[in-house]
């Protein structure tokens, strides 16, 4: 009996020691590979900085050619802003690309043949164009943004009415909201990370979300500021303004469908006209009409 127990003792501290050296080099080996990823992910992150630099100090030369005034940087500043670009770099790439783009151009007009005809008029054009493509560039992405935000903000105010009458407060839900949408909807994502942060500086709220309003240019983000802003003020209920505000701009996105399907068949008139209506006579009109010529001409004949 007495040796079966030491026998059993044994076999115990036998397996113990083994399961803690076990778990021991398993554990070195985890943090072992924690501290490789780390480094690894310290050197892409140096390796990523390091190549933005390289591209702003190789467009320095080129963002100081056109002049600017503070005034033209400051509305520059706004029009990025709406796009989603606030950084400095992004203000001097915009001013390197008024450069680039029309010595582009110029180049390949010059290149591909097409000076003999009129140079003149081949470099005003290329010119000119590249020194507008930049500006038609932005505000294309401000317009793209913009349709983003109002499309994906009635899904931001459900789960901002969801988050509210769960008992989140108001700046938690803001937050929470734009986690959740991070992937779905970057730009609304982006906008209520924002506003947390400006919020936690310690800015009202009223200011954050009237900053917002005017970050983003977009009517219904404004009508909601306006909306948050009076429901602070007069201490109304926050969950049923913003379910009353979600469905106004569901049924808003409705109608705004509707003009637009309206709209397809005044818009159909000119394909028509241009482009279909003439196939049609020629498949048409045209047996006939090679028949009668060839009748008149006959006849004629």
């Amino acid at each position: 009996m007495l040796t079966a127990f030491f026998a059993f003792t044994a076999a115990f501290l036998l397996i113990a020691t083994a399961g803690l050296i076990f778990y021991r080099s398993s554990a070195n080996r985890r943090l072992s590979q924690i501290l490789v990823q780390g480094e690894s992910d310290v050197l892409t992150a140096m390796a990523g900085e390091s190549r933005v630099a390289r591209i702003e100090k190789l467009l320095y030369p080129f963002q100081r050619v056109i002049p600017r005034s503070e005034k033209e940087v400051s509305n520059l500043r706004k029009l990025l802003a709406r796009a989603g670009y606030r950084e400095a770099k992004h203000v001097n790439t915009y001013y390197a690309a008024k450069v680039l783009t029309p010595a582009t151009l110029a180049l390949l007009a010059t290149f591909t043949g097409s000076l003999p005809l009129t140079p003149l008029f081949v470099y005003a054009t290329a010119i000119g164009l590249g020194f507008l493509l930049p500006d038609f560039w932005l505000s294309h992405l401000i317009k793209v943004r913009q349709t983003n935000i109002r499309l994906g903000l009635p899904e931001a105010l459900d789960l901002l009415v969801v988050c509210v009458e769960a008992g989140l407060s108001l700046d938690k839900a803001i937050m929470r909201t734009g986690e959740e949408m991070a992937v779905s909807q970057p730009a609304i994502a982006d906008e209520l990370g924002l506003i947390s942060l400006e919020q936690r500086a310690g800015r009202p709220r009223n200011d954050a979300w009237n900053e917002c309003a005017e970050r983003t240019g977009v009517d219904t983000v404004r009508a909601l500021a306006s909306l948050i802003v009076q429901a602070d003020k007069f201490g109304t209920s926050v969950g049923k303004a913003l379910r009353a505000q979600a469905e106004t701009l569901r049924t808003r996105r409705r109608l705004d469908a509707e003009e637009q399907s309206a709209k397809t068949t005044v818009k159909l008139v000119f394909p028509l006209v241009l482009l279909i209506f003439p196939s049609l006579f020629v498949v048409t009109l045209g047996p006939s009409m090679i028949v009668m010529f060839e009748a008149f001409q006959t006849y004629f004949v």
